[in-house]
């Protein structure tokens, strides 16, 4: 792994937003589904492993919190392997280790045998899949970002409503062992996403400029392998604190809903149903959504239309707290799906928007570690607070009030904080330069231009000027106090 080719974005390439990128953008959509689907996917095993172990329920669920913690909990380690190696390799040996896990799972003698290697040797490996997937995401599109996220979060609903049915089946002809090693086996399909992942070159003409400049000026600071100076924006602190209070409250209700139905007496497979209304919703939303928010009105505001759908979705909590009979939890599962849908194609790019690609991948490995925390309190609290009322309106009004109150912490947040610090940024950039010196400064630019045909970046007065010449444009950029200004002239 040591001679890999670090994918990272290199200067001056811009986003394909197609092409190659359409194979990056089917590769997650197939990672994205294995990693949230498969931790759900694994229940169906759950009755034939506690007969076979002598267990109860509560240590056979232990498998999908150990897949769920191990997706979230190591994503700094994720984003140091990254920055390190690259994105395809770290996915590659990501697709061995979580088929490895399943494999050996397939022979376990006890319990704690299949925490380790379902639990943890396979969540590492669907880990070192889901965030890279992301990440390359994020390089491959800029302007239909937010329509590739939403194709590719609908991976999750899609896959599982293929897994769950396909475990069944899996169970019913070869029993839990022989159905491990063969979804292991189809994990091995990982590691054919993660060959997809090609980095992106940089054009012939910037390859022979960069060949033409002296060695000594190529030297470039060393990349830190976790970049943790993205705590100095607010706009990542406001995120990371609300996404860890939305995660407290959002996957309860997938966990609980057919419990509820179970305890108002109605059967099993109806009960069960619910799940896939919730999920075919999901499915259609998440695609609708990112199309939606990658329109020119609402892209700048991606933000709110995130807090909305969180609103809506604790608010859809509340509301379903009150059902009483089968239709009324019909309703509350598409409500639901629709807002659960919204979420999962808006939250990672809303933190694209706020730390771009350069910082993306270490910021993704901080904010999943501070999910993970949540991920692992929010349903274990719910089911605590459930066996001493014995009441789920009690679980989903708390699950409704935390994912509202991170609703109000990110819209609250950007809306005080960050509108406020842009203002006093322009406030400060007006005071330091007035329009007659910006005029001053791009006439000696234009006066150099005639002076000489090649340009060299120099610095006047209060900014530093760098021009590019490229063909029959050049662009003039205008670096003053910290804030940029772009002007294309033609000569």
């Amino acid at each position: 792994m040591g001679g890999a080719v670090v994918d990272d974005a290199p200067p001056g390439v811009k986003a394909p937003d197609g092409g190659w990128g359409w194979a990056v953008l089917a590769g997650g959509f197939v990672i994205t589904g294995f990693s949230y689907a498969f931790p759900k996917a694994v229940s169906v095993f759950f009755k034939e492993l506690i007969r076979e172990f002598n267990v109860g329920y509560g240590d056979t669920a232990l498998i999908s919190s150990i897949l769920l913690a191990m997706l979230y909990g190591s994503g700094p380690l994720c984003s140091v392997l990254v920055n390190k190696f690259g994105c395809r390799p770290v996915m590659m040996v990501g697709g061995l280790f979580a088929s490895l896990g399943m494999i050996l799972a397939s022979f376990a003698t006890s319990i704690i045998h299949i925490y380790l290697c379902t639990g943890i040797i396979t969540g590492l490996g669907l880990a070192l899949n889901f965030q890279p997937s992301l990440i390359m995401l994020n390089r491959y599109f800029s302007e239909k970002r937010p329509l590739a996220n939403g194709l590719a979060a609908a991976g999750s609903p899609v896959a599982l409503c293929c897994l769950s049915p396909l475990g069944q089946v899996l169970q019913y002809h070869y029993g839990w062992r022989g159905g491990f090693f063969i979804l292991g086996g189809l994990l091995l399909n990982c590691c054919a996403c993660g060959a997809l992942m090609r980095p992106l070159l940089p054009p012939k003409k910037l390859e022979n400029l960069e060949e033409s400049i002296p060695t000594e000026k190529k030297i470039q600071p060393k990349k830190k392998l976790l970049d943790f100076s993205v705590f100095k924006d607010r706009g990542f602190i406001i995120y990371t604190l609300a996404a860890s209070i939305m995660v407290l409250g959002l996957f309860v209700p997938p966990v609980f809903v057919v419990s509820y139905a179970k305890s108002l007496h109605y059967e099993d497979t109806k009960s069960a149903l619910l799940l896939s209304i919730l999920g075919f919703v999901d499915m259609f939303a998440r695609p609708a959504c990112g199309f939606i928010a990658g329109t020119k009105w609402v892209r700048p505001r991606t933000v709110y239309l995130f807090s909305f759908a969180m609103i809506f979705n604790g608010f859809t909590d509340i509301i379903g707290s009150q059902a009483k009979d089968y239709g009324s939890l019909v309703v509350f599962c598409i409500f639901f799906g629709m807002s659960y849908g919204m979420v999962g194609a808006l939250q990672f790019e809303v933190l694209m928007n706020i730390v771009g690609t350069e910082k993306f991948s270490s910021a993704i490995g901080l904010v999943l570690l501070m999910e993970a925390i949540a991920v692992l309190v929010g349903p274990t609290g719910a089911g605590r607070l459930l066996d001493h009322t014995n009441v789920y309106m009690y679980v989903f009004l708390l699950a409704g009030c935390e994912v509202t109150l991170s609703a109000l912490v990110m819209a609250l947040g950007n809306f005080f904080c960050i509108k406020k610090k842009r203002e006093e940024t322009e406030a400060k950039l007006e005071m330091a330069v007035n329009p007659a010196e910006k005029e001053g400064l791009n006439c000696r630019v234009e006066e150099e231009e005639d002076h000489d045909g090649e340009e060299e970046p120099k610095v006047k007065d209060n900014g530093k000027i760098s021009a590019l010449k490229a063909g029959d444009e050049e662009e003039i950029t205008v670096m003053e106090t910290g804030e940029k200004e772009e002007e294309n002239t033609s000569i």
